[in-house]
């Protein structure tokens, strides 16, 4: 009986998680009338859904591949062949219209409401800059965390002001402003992400530092539903977990304010090291 509860109990997340994005899907393709939404929401909730089935599987590259089967359709699919910024900046674009449209549903639903249930699960298993910074040599954190997270509230600031000198200055052709902002704007999170990255020998850097989107994150992934908790009856204080996570996040505190909680992004990494599944 336990067997089949534990078979049971590893779809159960996956089909969770699939029946919340389709949800989403089916109610913004009627409400908007917009099969876009049917398509675009079904899409990335059956590539996580799968994804997370698959690493329960023990598929050694399952969240890599949901990575990228939903990082390069947002960046190539909506980004640069529909033209539509879904940096920060678009969102800050579409605010300002009064438009409930393309970045401010994808803000919503990934990035400021999401969070209160999946956590930082985005930046695992969506985020197409940190797809390609996961690629680097640096999976480990080689040095202590820096105290520069103060950074990512600049960044997150002149986004927002660069977008508002556009409205007050009544800047025409600001939609096509908006693309080469997009493009502009990815190869500079690249550029950076990539130059910290080797600087600091940490794949994340740019996540912990310079990463303006952590700004809506972080407090809502804090109340986020699901979390990776520790079982402390199997938990042997070993530390490895906490040697290998790129987040520098103390998995063993149960605690919701443990050190560095709402860096979570639900790699499982420190899941895969355990030696006694405490995690």
């Amino acid at each position: 009986m336990q067997n089949t509860f534990q078979k049971i109990k590893k779809f159960l997340l996956p089909a969770i998680l699939w029946l919340l994005f389709e949800t989403i899907a089916v109610t913004l393709w009627r409400t908007k009338q917009n099969a876009f939404y049917l398509f675009n929401f079904s899409y990335i909730g059956t590539a996580v859904s799968a994804g997370i089935l698959l690493f329960q599987l023990h598929c050694r590259h399952a969240r890599r591949a949901t990575q990228f089967l939903v990082g390069t359709y947002m960046l190539v699919y909506l980004g640069l062949l529909c033209q539509e910024n879904m940096q920060i900046e678009g969102f800050w674009y579409y605010l300002c219209t009064g438009v409930f449209e393309a970045a401010t549903i994808h803000y919503a639903v990934a990035k400021i409401f999401g969070p209160l249930i999946f956590g930082r699960g985005w930046c695992g298993y969506a985020c197409w800059t940190a797809m390609i910074l996961d690629l680097l040599p640096f999976k480990i954190p080689q040095q202590p965390r820096k105290n520069w997270g103060w950074m990512r509230y600049l960044t997150f600031v002149l986004s927002f002001l660069f977008v508002s000198a556009l409205f007050l200055a009544h800047v025409h052709s600001i939609e096509k402003i908006m693309f080469w902002a997009f493009l502009i704007g990815n190869c500079l999170y690249y550029i950076s992400g990539i130059g910290l990255a080797f600087a600091l020998k940490d794949n994340r850097a740019f996540c912990k530092y310079l990463c303006p989107i952590t700004v809506f994150l972080k407090p809502m992934s804090y109340f986020a539903m699901i979390r990776v908790k520790c079982d402390a009856k199997k938990c042997i204080s070993c530390g490895k977990c906490k040697k290998v996570c790129p987040m520098d996040v103390d998995m063993t505190d149960p605690a919701r304010n443990r050190k560095n909680g709402t860096e979570c992004i639900l790699c499982f990494e420190c899941a895969k090291v355990c030696p006694k599944n405490a995690l």
